[in-house]
């Protein structure tokens, strides 16, 4: 299964957490990730079955860029 991967500009431990209700609500819990670490700030959603259109809307209206990146 590949992975959806998108930059964006969560970048921070309380941003991860102002998006956690509606990343899980939408995609389930555990199959999300943020690496706060990584410059890009990678959100890897962990389905390639979800509609990633739908995850950007989600991301952008708690008011966070995001991006697609190539999947890896």
């Amino acid at each position: 299964m590949k992975n959806q991967i998108f930059k964006t500009n969560i970048n921070c431990s309380g941003c991860v957490a102002k998006v956690k209700d509606q990343l899980n609500s939408l995609v389930g819990e555990n199959n999300w990730q943020v690496d706060i670490l990584n410059p890009k700030k990678p959100l890897t959603i962990l389905n390639e079955n979800i509609d990633q259109e739908r995850v950007i809307e989600v991301v952008e209206n708690l008011g966070f860029k995001i991006e697609p990146l190539d999947n890896q």
